[in-house]
């Protein structure tokens, strides 16, 4: 409702009571209209001008800061102009989407501050076990295990592997910090993705063995399959996301990687059928240092930063990955690139 039409429904109000009451004292119908025409218009102008000096122009500033604030414009461009012939409404419009608005980020502020206090347990975690076993062995061995030479060449073998295990950490931290800050660039370039997965399947063939897993990828996609972006970094994903498959198989197991042709893209797919996840783990599989209780209990190695770095890789690329799993069946991991064709260059 605008300014002319509420100050007029209040004017006509208070003028048709005095109206009346003029018409209870004096009994004349002309005293009743004269008093009504007289009353709505020195009402009119009263209520105008008190409304306009008193509250409209309040309402008007408060409207006028809100709006502006809201687009990021500074205190003095906030109060320097007006947008808006009707405030009352548009700040009800704007006042509620603000709270909206708010709220979101109220509970946004909330998950962050959870993620935060969750990450800060899980890194501690993570850096304080392979410490304490470090810290342990070269305990025992100031002891007594020096006159044991094939006990202290265990000790040193066990502390070495837990020493590896931090070196993992901080590396895959750091590649993670690089992704998030941009300082670890995505040099795009067109390969023969087959070429790659092969190369990475050589690479992983002996850990697979060790595990009794078979890496299979069909004979069919011999034929060539182009694509635009980073080589070193697409072949960490597929080597990370190959050995998760191999860390959380079952014995004589296998890890399958598959291609598909899309429209405009390649869908790469990697499915083991080991373990399989709980599908309420499933949304939060890709932060940093998320591990299941399955996981845990089976003391899996790595920095639990793996499908994390797969995931800042593949935004990076503009791409996205998702997962599908069963529990007792197996887990798919599929993702996308984007498709060039060998003749065309891209830069």
């Amino acid at each position: 409702m605008k300014l002319r039409e509420l100050v007029f429904i209040n004017a006509f109000v208070v003028a048709i009571s005095l109206a009346f009451i003029n018409y209870y004292f004096q009994r004349d119908w002309y005293y009743f209209v004269l008093a009504f025409g007289v009353a709505l218009v020195i009402c009119y102008a009263v209520f105008y001008y008190l409304i306009e000096r008193y509250v409209y122009s309040k309402i008007k500033l408060i409207y006028k800061l809100i709006h502006n604030l809201k687009l990021g414009k500074d205190l003095k461009d906030a109060l320097g102009e007006y947008v808006s012939n009707d405030p009352i409404n548009d700040v009800e419009q704007e006042v509620t989407e603000w709270a909206r608005d708010k709220k979101i980020e109220i509970e946004a502020l909330k998950n962050q501050e959870q993620f935060r206090r969750e990450f800060l347990a899980n890194i501690s975690h993570e850096f304080k076990t392979p410490l304490f076993a470090i810290q342990g062995y070269i305990e025992a061995l100031q002891e007594d295990a020096m006159d044991d030479q094939d006990l202290a060449r265990s000790f040193l073998h066990k502390a070495s592997r837990n020493i590896d295990r931090l070196t993992l950490l901080v590396k895959d931290l750091d590649v993670i910090s690089k992704l998030e800050s941009g300082e670890a660039p995505i040099n795009f370039e067109k390969f023969e993705i087959t070429h790659l997965i092969r190369d990475v399947i050589e690479q992983m063939e002996h850990k697979a063995k060790s595990h009794k897993i078979d890496l299979i990828f069909k004979d069919k996609y011999d034929s060539s399959f182009w694509v635009n972006a980073d080589r070193d970094k697409i072949c960490q994903v597929l080597v990370n996301l190959i050995d998760n498959g191999i860390k959380y198989g079952t014995e004589n197991g296998f890890v399958a990687i598959k291609i598909f042709e899309l429209h405009d893209q390649i869908l790469l797919e990697v499915t083991d059928n080991g373990l399989g996840i709980e599908e309420k783990h499933l949304p939060r599989l890709f932060e940093r240092f998320f591990r299941t209780e399955q996981s845990r209990s089976r003391q899996i190695g790595g920095s639990g930063l793996g499908l994390a770095i797969v995931k800042h890789i593949l935004e990076a690329h503009q791409q996205t990955i998702t997962v599908r799993s069963t529990e007792g069946v197996g887990t798919t991991f599929a993702f996308t690139l984007e498709k060039v064709m060998p003749n065309i260059i891209t830069v």
